[in-house]
């Protein structure tokens, strides 16, 4: 039935600011991007590693989306990494704060948490 996840849509704020912080901070490969003046909406077809895509919206005067405490929804995206101590040094140096390293009580491997622009939740997770 279900092959795999196609891809995670984002709607931010500021198109410009999110646009930089995916592609230049953490280092997205953008696939396309799109006006659509009819919505007056860029769309942004950003690759992982060449194996998912990211599409990252903007639209005039999105409502809010709580965020904590824990709402009722998806509640963040998670990225593989091999060393997560490593990226996020790189991302502590590029300017974003990450919360201090954890270790998954079931699997042994590092994780932390740090934000989008918007405030969306992001995970780096140890492979």
């Amino acid at each position: 039935m279900f092959k795999r996840i196609h891809h995670v849509a984002i709607i931010c704020t500021d198109y410009m600011v999110s646009k930089n912080f995916y592609v230049n901070i953490l280092g997205l490969t953008v696939v396309q991007e799109v006006y659509r003046a009819e919505r007056k909406s860029y769309k942004l077809d950003l690759s992982v590693n060449g194996l998912y895509q990211i599409e990252l919206f903007s639209f005039e005067n999105p409502p809010e989306r709580p965020s904590r405490p824990e709402a009722a929804g998806l509640r963040h995206l998670a990225f593989e990494v091999d060393d997560v101590t490593a990226v996020a040094f790189a991302l502590n140096a590029k300017g974003v704060v990450t919360e201090e390293l954890r270790i998954d009580e079931y699997t042994g491997k590092k994780f932390t948490f740090f934000t989008d622009p918007d405030g969306l939740p992001l995970e780096i997770y140890q492979s």
